[in-house]
């Protein structure tokens, strides 16, 4: 499925996507999972969409890599259509955020160390 607006000037500076696991709209398809929400990073226990504005670092074993917790990953009506009726309703406000990476680095499956980093007075 991929990004179809990879490259646009509106998403240059939020190229990776995370998600919380608990907002997956199971009650609407309980087969959804990552792709179909068109989001790379799926993380259980973690707030996401209550850290617009933050940085933080997530780290799968390969060195911290850290992103720029940007602006919410607004639904698009095409859930609707990739997971089932009601899934762009049920995904506002909570359909994940996008992030610009700050550092190169590897992201693997599996689990991961998610920290929220302090904020930097200026």
């Amino acid at each position: 499925m991929g990004d179809r607006y990879f490259g646009r000037p509106a998403h240059r500076d939020a190229s990776v996507t995370l998600m919380a696991a608990e907002n997956l709209p199971v009650d609407i398809n309980p087969a959804v999972d990552l792709r179909l929400t068109r989001r790379n990073v799926l993380l259980r226990g973690i707030d996401i969409d209550a850290l617009v504005g933050t940085t933080v670092s997530l780290d799968t074993g390969e060195g911290p890599v850290l992103l720029s917790v940007r602006r919410p990953a607004r639904p698009c009506a095409w859930m609707d259509t990739f997971i089932g009726p009601g899934a762009h309703r049920a995904l506002r406000d909570k359909g994940g955020v996008r992030c610009t990476p700050l550092t190169d680095g590897w992201l693997t499956l599996g689990p991961a160390e998610f920290r929220v980093l302090p904020s930097v007075p200026g």
